[in-house]
């Protein structure tokens, strides 16, 4: 039993078997997409493709429940919720975007902060940081505060800014061109799009 377990730590960490296959969810290979509800689905397509550079895949929907409870069964939300359309996106090497545009008579128009629960953030890997910052201004996207720089942790090496959608999405961009500072002590490593 102690080879099988050699074996198995080798694999993980030369990253030919998933930490998943061993316990937790079965079959679970990484994450497909992340789902963002927006207020505005045209102003969020045109945001994403035209200035970051995504690229928008099918369209779908309209969805409702009608007169039942589906959309409350389903998807956790009022059942007189509907989707009139959602939108797939890609951008880059990295998880997929399922843009919703919903209604429903409960629907809070605030986007959570990080600090609220169900706050989140997307980030972005930029190669070239200074650039990258400089192309928001221009474009006219509230960029909060200046780069940071990670200088000591497992983050070392990690240069990271938040920016706003026009909505109130909070999104980052993150460059570490060198790494991070916990490849050092972790024989695993988090997933990056750089390779």
């Amino acid at each position: 039993m102690r080879i099988a377990s050699i074996l198995l730590a080798a694999s993980l960490a030369a990253g030919q078997v998933n930490a998943s296959d061993t316990n937790g969810l079965p079959g679970m290979a990484g994450v497909d997409h992340i789902g963002i509800t927006v207020p505005d689905l045209d102003q969020a397509v045109t945001f994403f493709t035209g200035v970051l550079g995504c690229t928008a895949f099918y369209p779908l929907g309209p969805f409702s429940g009608g007169d039942s409870a589906w959309m409350q069964d389903h998807l956790n939300v009022d059942p007189k919720a509907t989707i009139p359309a959602m939108r797939l996106i890609r951008c880059g090497n990295g998880a997929n975007l399922e843009i919703f545009q919903y209604t429903a008579p409960d629907q809070n128009p605030v986007p959570p902060r990080n600090s609220d629960i169900g706050g989140h953030h997307i980030a972005f890997y930029t190669t070239d940081m200074a650039a990258a910052v400089a192309y928001l201004q221009d474009q006219n996207v509230q960029v909060l505060g200046a780069p940071t720089t990670m200088t000591e942790g497992p983050s070392a090496g990690e240069t990271w800014v938040y920016f706003m959608a026009p909505w109130g999405l909070q999104l980052e961009l993150v460059s570490y061109p060198g790494g991070k500072a916990y490849e050092d002590s972790f024989e695993g490593r988090l997933w990056d799009p750089r390779s």
